[in-house]
């Protein structure tokens, strides 16, 4: 069922990818992490940041504990919804479930700062990512940028451009 799922998620059908999961007690089998995972990242993809954070609710009560690639594919979920406030939520909960951020849940942390045009935190969180021993990549640093670009900051913005190659990124 996961390889189903997480080949729904992949070909963009997120309504298949709930329906088989759905299917999966019936067939007396037991989602775990990486079929949930799937299924959140087929919502992400599909633009249901709701259903995204409904299936993230649900885990506890599935006995199935969710991970950084779970909160980084929820945190994608409401950056593509424009819910930065849950984004950041979800990012500032991973400590309780104890899920580690790593640089892919850092990077949609600061898009979902980006769409909601919130450059200061944006740069709150890559300030805080060597402190986290998490190395920021391309993308990080676009998303920053992006965020400082959208918040008129374009010196702050020529700044970390200027840092990337000292970062060797």
């Amino acid at each position: 069922y996961s390889a189903a799922i997480s080949a729904c998620e992949k070909g963009g059908q997120w309504q298949l990818a709930l329906n088989l999961l759905s299917l999966m007690p019936d067939a007396r089998v037991v989602p775990d992490e990486i079929t949930y995972n799937a299924a959140i990242s087929a919502c992400e993809k599909g633009g249901q940041w709701q259903l995204a954070l409904d299936l993230l609710s649900l885990m506890p009560d599935a006995k199935v504990v969710p991970n950084e690639i779970t909160y980084s594919a929820a945190i994608s979920a409401c950056e593509k919804g424009g819910q930065w406030q849950l984004a950041l939520d979800l990012f500032d909960d991973m400590p309780n479930a104890r899920a580690v951020p790593n640089h892919i849940t850092y990077s949609a942390a600061i898009s979902a700062c980006e769409k909601g045009e919130q450059w200061q935190i944006a740069l709150d969180l890559l300030s805080l990512m060597p402190v986290s021993r998490v190395v920021p990549d391309k993308i990080t640093y676009n998303a920053a940028i992006s965020a400082c670009e959208k918040g008129g900051q374009w010196q702050i913005a020529l700044d970390l451009l200027s840092l990337m190659p000292d970062a060797k990124v």
